[in-house]
């Protein structure tokens, strides 16, 4: 028997409980403060916006209230057992790491595409510089690329994917109605987001490569957690 099976559960856990107060705390002062959340949002580097705070704020804040319901939700319901399971300090290591790696992963692929649009991966493109001297395709991804990102769904997208990776035959529900086991949930996520990415819809308003990121530095994360600890849950 793990500890795990012999401590009682805490539906609410240290951990989440201040990640739940710091987010929804965040959301009302950026009700109350006009301007707060694209101070807070991250920004890609080469905009005039872009603060260094921002690598750690974009993560506490949210740009609509369905946004951060399910986000905040999704931190809760899965978050919660793996705070039970790992303790306090490994789970919120696992949801910083997580949440910058995503960040990282998303700030990466723009670069990329900063550069083959621009040639350089700093150019000097402002909101009224990116009018008139690209294509509108062009035009339309730099648009989308120096727009503000905010959210927590990296470290969610993370939190799936290690419920996935220690459960994967614990039955989850979507929509409350429909079971499926939690490995296929994070492989149809993983797959999902993997294409959406790649199409690269700069309508989307989603940051893919950020879920993606969130997993990915995720899965390296407890790899190595699993290497140097042979516990199993």
């Amino acid at each position: 028997m793990t500890q795990f099976g012999m401590q009682r559960f805490n539906y609410l856990p240290p951990v989440i409980k201040n990640l739940l107060i710091i987010n929804g705390l965040v959301f009302l002062a950026t009700w109350a403060i006009p301007g707060l959340t694209e101070k807070l949002a991250l920004y890609y580097p080469a905009s005039p916006y872009f603060r260094p705070y921002q690598i750690v704020t974009h993560m506490f804040t949210h740009g609509s209230l369905s946004h951060i319901f399910f986000n905040m939700f999704a931190l809760w319901m899965l978050g919660a057992v793996l705070e039970n399971v790992w303790g306090p300090k490994r789970f919120l290591t696992y949801y910083l790491i997580t949440g910058l790696g995503a960040a990282a992963l998303h700030t990466g692929i723009h670069a990329w595409q900063v550069y083959d649009i621009t040639g350089s991966l700093m150019p000097h493109v402002t909101e009224n510089a990116i009018q008139g001297n690209f294509t509108q395709a062009q035009m339309q991804k730099l648009s989308a690329i120096f727009a503000p990102t905010v959210g927590a769904s990296g470290a969610v997208y993370g939190i799936l994917l290690a419920f996935g990776m220690l459960f994967p035959n614990t039955l989850l529900y979507i929509y409350f109605l429909v079971p499926i086991k939690a490995k296929y949930l994070v492989i149809i996520f993983t797959a999902l987001e993997l294409y959406l990415a790649f199409i690269n819809n700069p309508a989307d308003n989603i940051a893919h490569f950020a879920h993606l990121g969130g997993m990915l530095f995720g899965f390296v994360l407890i790899k190595i957690w699993q290497r140097d600890n042979r516990r199993f849950y």
